[in-house]
């Protein structure tokens, strides 16, 4: 609800807390904050043809080689019929391959193709220039710092959860 008089502009982005978030204004303040990024990063990698989340995989295939599709859900901590849908629309734009696995045909390993090399540079540029964005203004100690207590706010949050999906 909009509470300046009548004739005066309100900034879009306010400090007021709505009342019930008034006991978590620090939980607050993060899903804001997170809401804010994904939508960055959607426009930055919209440019690139990717949508938010797409990214994170390519990035983990890039870094893993051919993983089994199973693996990569469970390492996204996604839903299945999500990460199949990525896939989908990653294969269609012949940045990942999808093939049984050798070692059993019940599996489909994901690999990225030698096409996707090129968007690997685009998307760490993007990643860079996200990063510029959200952090501008603050000191490299802050950042630091910053880096530092959003790793204890994870940790937190990954034992109310138990459990994190596992770093590849």
């Amino acid at each position: 609800m909009n509470t300046a008089p009548a004739g005066t502009t309100e900034a879009a982005c306010t400090d007021a807390l709505p009342g019930a978030a008034l006991s978590g204004p620090v939980s607050h303040a993060v899903s804001r904050v997170a809401r804010l990024h994904r939508i960055a990063a959607g426009k930055l990698l919209k440019g690139l043809g990717l949508y938010p989340g797409q990214e994170l995989l390519m990035m983990h295939l890039w870094d893993s080689g051919p993983v089994r599709q199973a693996e990569l859900i469970k390492t996204l901590d996604l839903d299945p019929s999500t990460v199949t849908k990525m896939l989908q629309r990653l294969e269609q734009t012949g940045h990942v391959r999808r093939r049984p696995d050798p070692d059993d045909r019940r599996a489909v390993l994901v690999e990225a193709t030698d096409e996707s090399c090129a968007l690997h540079a685009a998307v760490r540029d993007a990643w860079g220039s996200l990063e510029e964005h959200t952090l501008a203004g603050l000191a490299s100690d802050e950042r630091t710092e910053l880096t530092r207590l959003l790793a204890k706010v994870e940790a937190n949050l990954c034992k109310e959860t138990e459990g994190c999906p596992e770093r590849g």
